[in-house]
């Protein structure tokens, strides 16, 4: 299915705390974590010299950067920022914007891991043994030690940081791409915002102040004008038949997940029409016509649930079109009845056969190479230019991992509503043990 990168877990509900369990539940559900990551065989903690070759990549950042400045593109005049889940430890991408009357320029920022973790190093091996970072509800399980992901790599606020950035200058009318630059650069970032201050930013601008060391920084318009554009991005993009199963997401998860969906579809519009060469693209085959008509006729018979009469030769569409209309209490059960038939994606290097249910050409995965192997990849052949020689076994481990990574989720998952606990209440709040 479908993994729209920006599609990231909500943060903890403000004034709600964390899930509390006695000593006895911590212990069962760290035995249980144990056994699912054994099955799976996903290493839990990193060989002590993948931890030594991170701490060591972390000390003297200040003379690093600056060393650094001169060979790069120097944005740390751009205003700039984050926005992540409340509870995010890294942050890893950033946005930058302008409306320039005949055209928007989208700056989309990622932290440059690549400039630490190269195909020499131990933190390379361990990437491609993991080939993802684990989400769990309440523990992640990280691809990148955390001494550098939280580190160096994270686009933290007033500080200057390693950046590799996607520049795209977008048509005012079809916000199709006039041009695209991929380049390495220097930013700073002016505020790290959660999504639901991102949210108040949109409703009231002159509240940005209040995140920001510099005031006259106009966070506060920049937000707004993002919005617009992602907005149109998100309207554009439902117009041309890619399926959206969140329809209902806030404005700041919309922003991001556009804006990471124009970036990735970018860079790899770079790599296969400008350079012609081999990358991990994400490849999503369709469901055959049967299988779509069984999700539509599933979907068509739920209660106070109606397709559109004109929908129906697009399922695409037709998912969208009865998702903006359907009963809150059935949105559940219409992406069930579509993720069921959704053959799984995939990386490949050849990115031929496209992304069925983004409707995309080709696509690719870029903004996240501290959680994906297919990220880090794709940001080292973007920048060498040099295509591994196994990219082949590469591209295989990641999307087996992935799926062993998904299914380790889902029995965790099952596990904790058998024991009483709510998923999403531990992901969002985490959990608290209390004596009993």
């Amino acid at each position: 299915m479908s993994d729209q990168d920006a599609q990231a877990a909500a943060g903890t509900p403000e004034g709600q705390g964390p899930v509390e369990i006695d000593e006895e539940m911590a212990r069962h559900i760290a035995n249980k974590r144990e056994e699912l990551l054994e099955k799976f065989d996903i290493p839990d903690e990193f060989p002590p010299e993948v931890l030594e070759e991170a701490e060591a990549r972390t000390e003297g950042v200040g003379e690093q950067i600056a060393a650094e400045v001169d060979e790069r593109r120097d944005l740390r005049d751009m205003t700039t920022w984050t926005t992540d889940p409340i509870d995010a430890q890294d942050f890893d991408d950033a946005l930058s914007v302008e409306d320039r009357g005949d055209v928007y320029v989208l700056w989309v920022h990622i932290a440059d891991v690549t400039h630490y973790v190269t195909p020499e190093t131990e933190m390379w091996a361990e990437a491609v043994r993991r080939a993802n970072t684990v989400y769990l509800p309440g523990y992640t399980i990280h691809m990148l030690p955390p001494v550098l992901a939280e580190t160096v790599c994270s686009l933290v606020p007033d500080e200057d940081r390693l950046a590799h950035t996607v520049e795209m200058h977008l048509d005012k009318d079809d916000l199709g791409y006039e041009s695209i630059d991929i380049y390495k650069s220097v930013i700073r970032s002016d505020a790290r915002l959660t999504y639901t201050e991102a949210e108040n930013i949109l409703d009231d601008p002159a509240s940005a102040d209040d995140h920001l060391e510099d005031v006259s920084v106009d966070l506060g318009g920049k937000c707004q004008q993002v919005w617009e554009l992602a907005d149109r991005m998100h309207e554009q993009r439902k117009a041309d038949g890619s399926l959206v199963l969140n329809p209902r997401r806030d404005r700041a998860h919309t922003i991001i997940e556009e804006c990471m969906l124009k970036a990735n579809k970018a860079v790899t519009h770079e790599l296969m029409w400008d350079r012609g060469v081999e990358a991990m693209y994400r490849v999503h085959p369709q469901p055959t016509p049967e299988e779509w008509n069984e999700a539509l006729q599933e979907i068509q018979e739920l209660d106070g649930v109606s397709i559109p009469g004109g929908a129906w030769d697009d399922p695409r569409q037709a998912v969208n079109a009865t998702l903006e209309e359907a009963p809150e209490r059935q949105l559940d059960k219409i992406q069930w009845a579509v993720m069921k038939v959704m053959p799984r994606a995939k990386y490949m290097n050849d990115p031929f056969g496209g992304h069925h249910a983004l409707n995309f050409e080709i696509y690719g995965h870029f903004t996240s190479p501290i959680r994906r192997l297919s990220d880090l990849i794709n940001h080292w052949i973007v920048y060498t230019n040099d295509v591994p020689e196994d990219l082949v076994a590469l591209c295989d481990r990641a999307s087996d991992r992935q799926k062993d990574a998904e299914q380790c989720e889902r029995e965790y998952k099952q596990f904790l509503e058998e024991v009483g606990l709510d998923p999403a209440a531990v992901n969002n709040r985490g959990i608290e043990v209390v004596e009993e």
